[in-house]
């Protein structure tokens, strides 16, 4: 048989019965021998090795065109079989093909050096191997499937490739008298040397990345067992507080997988920090500074001048203030400023209703009229109602009406002298609809910054009713009730050691009244919808919020349509999203403040309702609600006044303690920092969060260690907390620590 023989492990290709060589070298007519060749047992075909390697090399150098046809068919077979196509379509050459490249006379030298010098040779080897073989297996098996084959099936699955030392006899690719040491001598030959190297490097490739894999995986494991060890803590407690804050999420499942983490190893460090002293700086500010600024602007120079009087006033200004509670607040000290800029009269202010707030309140449903009015006598000149010749006039048909289209937001008192004051002479009335922070905090004149002082923080009394009611949550939030748990005696007694016997008697000493934390969490539905941030709950809540904007806020609701505003996460970064409620009690645990501290949580209903509510009490339990501490029947009248309940959170966060906000541009934040920097004396600390770095601190919690965030927070607060005068620019109401304002004195 004239037939070349490639090693099986990559030459017979199986068709029905027959099995076909892919590339041979022989003749014509040798091919078709070669092709149809039944195989008759593996002895056989390693007696047929050696010449079919002598003979490759001569027949490839002289192939004819036609023979060189099939032979290209019979080569993509192959190359398909042993998967050879190259991306160009050609077929790669395969590992006879090198092997034929060696010239024949240097084959035939080493066979004979081997011993194997002659067909007659390797029969009587054959027989030897068949003798060690058994019987030859069925033509009709399955070559590449058969379980007991000696012969790996192919290159990936040969074994390790070992140098074997060299004999005596035989030839070194044909030494061992079994068929499959036989093929092993022959694949461990220099033939192989470079696809063995090839497998070398393949192989370590695979070590590599496998070790590369394990690598991260155990960096993986070893980050997780932070979260997994405070997840342990909390599954060992079998409360319902724990229960409850492991099954966060059920609804608003995003915020859970970013908090449920911190919020675990927020409980861990309260619960180990129970009987601990809390930090000096939460309930006093940090500075003796804090106590050089003395409330003052209700003095008034000596050379004050009164307003003119009646025949002498430019007219008269009405002004309807919209908004909730706070931004009418502001409404009404501006007007009463520009009133005085403009020597006119002032008609007592009305609130617009607002289909967010849904309040029909007016100014003496919640101020005192009279003190008011009796207050500001030496600087304005206030009247319940225009004049009866006044009050019959269509101010819109006289173009009377000022909106806050017409005037810039903060506009200098040089705008209201140009263009206002010509058409309040001329209409001798203007009204001004909307009017908020349509007043700029500089450059005003020194007397007019100080009246707004004065009318904000002393003129607006609110009335006797709300005063009441905001004085009982003060009063419930220090008794000794049973919603604060169990308490010990209000005294200690201690025995006379300088009496004896029965005339002993115990000493009592009061014990300090209980402190309380105050925090407003602006979270409601508007102020969430307003924002045109993400909160964790997915489709549903997006197209909640969209819906609500659309209602109330059709103007955003079409700039959003438009794709002119920012991105949700791009507004997280600038920090212009509201505190999470879960965000702003993990800043109070980094603070300090124990489990036990009494909570006044401040605003309307929260956005998320009771499952919010929930999450916070597993951290801290004395946390309560006006609604809580007032009875059903003193917030009766109340009800569906929204402007009114807000009066009650007013007092409450002014008369706390220490007072958080959890968003700076919030009115009801911004008026109760500046009315406990300005009645407080330094006594009265307030947290201002910067929402911005508060964003970056969260950006990893998936991975930040407890100490690490308490650091960062208690940093961030602490500056914050710094004494400093008003910066240019910035609100009165807010930072009254200026001279039209308060007066510094020297310690």
């Amino acid at each position: 048989m004239n037939c070349c023989i490639k090693p099986l492990r990559n030459c017979f290709v199986e068709i029905g019965h027959t099995i076909f060589h892919p590339t041979c070298g022989t003749t014509h007519s040798e091919l078709e021998d070669c092709a149809k060749f039944n195989f008759k047992g593996y002895d056989f075909i390693l007696g047929q090795l050696s010449s079919a390697l002598t003979r490759a090399g001569d027949g490839e150098k002289q192939v004819s065109p036609v023979r060189e046809s099939r032979l290209s068919a019979l080569r993509r077979t192959d190359s398909v079989v042993q998967g050879g196509f190259s991306s160009s379509g050609r077929t790669t050459p395969t590992l006879l093909q090198r092997s034929n490249s060696m010239s024949a006379d240097k084959l035939w030298s080493n066979s004979q050096q081997s011993g194997l010098s002659s067909p007659t040779t390797r029969s009587r080897q054959n027989a030897a191997f068949r003798t060690q073989a058994g019987p030859p297996p069925s033509p009709r098996s399955d070559l590449l499937s058969r379980p007991h084959s000696p012969v790996p099936r192919s290159p990936r699955a040969l074994p390790p490739e070992t140098s074997l030392p060299e004999s005596g006899r035989g030839s070194p690719r044909f030494i061992s008298l079994s068929s499959q040491s036989a093929f092993q001598q022959f694949t461990g030959g220099n033939t192989f040397s470079m696809k063995g190297r090839g497998r070398i490097l393949k192989r370590g490739g695979t070590v590599f990345f496998v070790t590369l894999f394990l690598w991260f995986a155990l960096n993986w494991w070893y980050l997780s067992s932070f979260q997994q060890s405070a997840l342990q803590s909390l599954e060992n407690l079998e409360t319902p507080q724990a229960d409850s804050v492991r099954q966060v999420g059920v609804v608003n499942r995003s915020s859970a997988v970013l908090y449920e983490r911190m919020l675990a190893l927020a409980a861990h460090e309260l619960a180990e920090n129970e009987f601990k002293p809390e930090p000096d700086v939460l309930w006093e500010e940090p500075t003796q500074n804090a106590i050089t600024w003395l409330p003052c602007a209700n003095q008034r120079a000596e050379d004050h001048i009164p307003p003119p009087p009646l025949e002498h006033m430019t007219g008269y200004i009405m002004i309807n203030a919209n908004g909730g509670l706070n931004q009418q607040r502001v409404a009404i000290c501006n007007g009463v400023a520009v009133t005085r800029l403009l020597n006119a009269s002032l008609v007592l202010p009305r609130f617009l209703f607002n289909s967010v707030w849904r309040d029909s309140s007016q100014f003496g449903d919640i101020y005192d009229e009279a003190y008011f009015m009796n207050h500001l006598k030496e600087d304005v000149r206030i009247v319940k109602e225009l004049p009866l010749e006044l009050q019959s006039l269509d101010l819109e048909a006289i173009e009377a009406v000022v909106t806050e289209i017409d005037v810039p937001k903060e506009a200098k008192p040089s705008f209201y002298l140009k263009h206002i004051l010509p058409l309040l002479m001329e209409k001798q009335v203007v009204l001004f609809e909307g009017f908020g922070n349509r007043l700029a905090f500089d450059p005003v004149p020194f007397d007019i910054q100080r009246l707004r002082c004065r009318c904000n923080f002393h003129a607006l009394k609110f009335v006797p009713k709300l005063l009441e009611l905001g004085g009982l949550i003060v009063e419930r939030m220090r008794d000794k009730h049973p919603r604060w748990g169990p308490n010990d005696d209000d005294f200690d007694a201690e025995e006379n050691p300088h009496l004896s016997g029965t005339e002993r008697i115990p000493i009592r000493s009061a014990k300090p009244v209980p402190k309380y934390l105050a925090v407003h969490m602006r979270f409601e539905m508007d102020m969430v919808a307003y924002s045109l941030c993400e909160f964790g709950g997915g489709e549903t809540e997006k197209k909640e919020l969209q819906a609500y904007r659309a209602l109330h806020f059709p103007i955003l609701a079409k700039l959003e349509q438009d794709g002119r505003l920012g991105t949700a996460d791009v507004q997280r970064e600038l920090g212009h999203c509201p505190l999470m409620p879960e965000e702003s009690f993990l800043m109070l645990a980094a603070l300090g403040f124990r489990r036990g501290t009494r909570i006044l949580l401040a605003g309307a209903h929260m956005y998320g309702g009771e499952k919010k509510m929930t999450i916070l009490k597993n951290l801290y339990p004395n946390i309560v609600t006006k609604e809580e501490l007032l009875t059903p029947e003193e917030l009766e009248p109340l009800r569906n006044h929204s402007s009114q309940l807000a009066v009650l959170d007013y007092l409450g966060c002014a008369m706390a303690d220490a007072f958080a906000m959890t968003d700076s541009g919030s009115q009801l934040s911004s008026l109760v920092s500046g009315h406990r920097i300005y009645h407080g004396s330094g006594h009265r600390p307030t947290i201002r969060p910067n929402k911005k770095r508060l964003a970056a601190i969260f950006e990893h919690n998936a991975t930040i260690e407890w100490s690490h965030f308490e650091n960062r927070i208690r940093k961030m607060v602490a500056e914050t907390k710094r004494i400093a005068a008003r910066p240019i620019s910035r609100s009165v109401y807010r930072h009254p620590r200026c001279l039209e304002c308060m007066c510094k004195h020297e310690v």
